[in-house]
């Protein structure tokens, strides 16, 4: 073999070894094969799941309105103790208030029922009392002033004492009266008028201004009473019958519209099928007249 060959069969070897060196290198650089898992045994067949049952949805039912949905939340009502005291002070509020426009309403009913003429009348009556007032207080204060000034105090306070003694004697019944006045006659026939009618009579009287008042020969004074007798009337214990005879000494413009107002004393008796007769006059005598009477317990406090 020539030097040619034999070269080449050593590049050959040598490349046979280098490429042996590097087929190991790439052998240690590449990981290890994984042998191959053996196939799993096949897994036994499932049975199939038995698929849910669908549980019946409850039927909703006509769709309600809005007016439906509200009272459903308002009723029935949940009320809490807060809300419940707020309820019971509003009501106690709204109660009182009615009660008090209602008694606005009762004072006023007659007044509103009431004729022109009438309420001008009333309007009179209540200037007539307002005036009385104020003549009364002028003569006190004409008193006042002379005890005041009067050289003789001692003289002109004994004048006084006896002009007074003879005022409450007129008021307290123990001496006759006279002067201008009316006088009222009220005839029942039915029997129908009762002591309580007479006595808001006197009382009206009264309150007109009336200063000396005689039922059927019977002096009315500060304590006088009332009360039905039989058919009659007794007055202070003395029975009196149909018909009822008043004397009044006052001022008769005051005394007559105050019997007449709307709902007073004369539509009062004449409900009662009584007859009712009023006249005007100026000379009203009474003269009836009672025992004075001392206090058992009162004393007079003036030294």
């Amino acid at each position: 073999m020539s030097d040619h060959d034999e070269k080449t069969a050593e590049d050959r070897d040598d490349t046979r070894d280098g490429g042996g060196e590097s087929g190991n290198r790439l052998r240690k650089e590449l990981p290890q094969e994984v042998p191959a898992a053996a196939p799993a045994a096949e897994e036994a067949p499932k049975e199939p799941e038995p698929e849910p049952v669908a549980e019946p949805k409850p039927d909703p039912g006509p769709r309600l309105t809005g007016r439906q949905r509200l009272v459903q939340g308002l009723w029935p009502p949940r009320v809490t103790r807060a809300q419940l005291i707020v309820a019971v002070l509003l009501f106690g509020l709204g109660f009182g208030l009615a009660v008090q426009v209602a008694s606005n309403s009762d004072s006023d009913s007659a007044l509103r029922g009431a004729r022109q003429e009438d309420l001008v009348r009333i309007l009179d009556e209540l200037d007539d009392r307002t005036q009385r007032l104020e003549d009364e207080k002028r003569g006190l204060e004409q008193q006042r002033d002379e005890l005041e000034n009067s050289s003789d105090q001692a003289e002109e306070a004994r004048k006084q004492t006896i002009e007074k003694e003879r005022q409450l004697g007129i008021l307290v019944g123990t001496v006759a009266a006279q002067g201008p006045g009316i006088t009222m006659t009220i005839v029942d026939t039915k029997g129908t008028v009762e002591a309580d009618m007479l006595l808001d009579a006197i009382q009206e009287l009264r309150a007109a201004g009336a200063e000396a008042i005689q039922v059927n020969g019977v002096r009315v004074v500060a304590g006088t009473y009332l009360a039905d007798s039989g058919k009659g009337v007794s007055v202070d214990g003395n029975k009196i019958n149909a018909p009822y005879r008043f004397k009044v000494i006052g001022k008769p413009q005051d005394l007559e519209p105050a019997l007449n107002i709307p709902g007073g004393v004369v539509q009062t008796l004449e409900k009662e099928q009584a007859t009712v007769t009023i006249e005007r006059s100026t000379d009203i005598v009474v003269d009836a007249l009672r025992a004075a009477k001392r206090p058992d317990y009162a004393r007079s406090s003036s030294q």
